[in-house]
């Protein structure tokens, strides 16, 4: 069951979906740079393959609807999209129905850097991330930082956003695999790409995010 919830954020609220199915085994938070991520198809649909695997999902908005009206740049502001992800990793670690989960990202576009930037900070607080035609190199300096394992899934036709990722790669010093998918582009809209990352994605976190004891 899907329950809507507000994360404080500073001055902030930031509204979410938040759904846990019985028995979880993880909780895994989702970071678009758009700020959309609460309505983005594509994050619902591997949000749903997650939650069927028995994983939680967290789906909130990182910028208010105001920010977004005013200010379309807020969106590749990679330190503040990475300070809200921090509240609401607060937030989660302290919710009843989630407390004695493990968190994991699930960051697409820029939130791919801004998940890397927020892991690097809180290494014992998250057990590990998905990057979706992700921007690690944005993370920067504090890609040697990151701990948890990361798994990174770029569409093979997606030439310029493979470049970035091999680079970001050389510099971690965690687990870390790039996946490819034949074909596909930046958006995965290919018919059957969307559903490889999802499953890429359940399995990774199902292998990295075991209940907390």
């Amino acid at each position: 069951m899907e329950t809507e919830v507000r994360i404080p954020a500073g001055a902030a609220k930031l509204d979410g979906n938040l759904s846990v199915p019985a028995d979880a085994c993880g909780m895994v938070l989702f970071v678009h740079g758009s700020g959309s991520s609460r309505h983005s198809p594509r994050n619902r649909f591997v949000a749903q393959t997650l939650n069927d695997a028995g994983l939680a999902t967290l789906l909130f908005d990182l910028l208010t609807p105001e920010e977004e009206a005013v200010d379309m740049r807020l969106r590749f502001d990679i330190g503040l999209l990475a300070i809200r992800l921090g509240f609401a990793t607060d937030w989660i670690l302290q919710e009843p129905a989630a407390r004695n989960l493990r968190v994991g990202y699930f960051g697409a576009s820029t939130g791919g850097g801004a998940a890397l930037l927020t892991a690097a900070e809180r290494p014992e607080s998250v057990g590990a991330i998905v990057s979706r035609g992700g921007r690690p190199d944005l993370a920067g300096a504090s890609l040697p930082a990151v701990h948890a394992p990361t798994l990174l899934i770029v569409g093979g036709a997606d030439d310029a956003v493979i470049e970035m990722n091999r680079e970001a790669m050389a510099r971690m010093q965690c687990e870390v695999k790039l996946e490819l998918i034949p074909g596909a582009t930046h958006l995965f809209e290919e018919p059957g790409a969307l559903e490889q990352v999802a499953h890429l994605a359940s399995d990774w976190f199902r292998r990295h995010l075991p209940a907390a004891s």
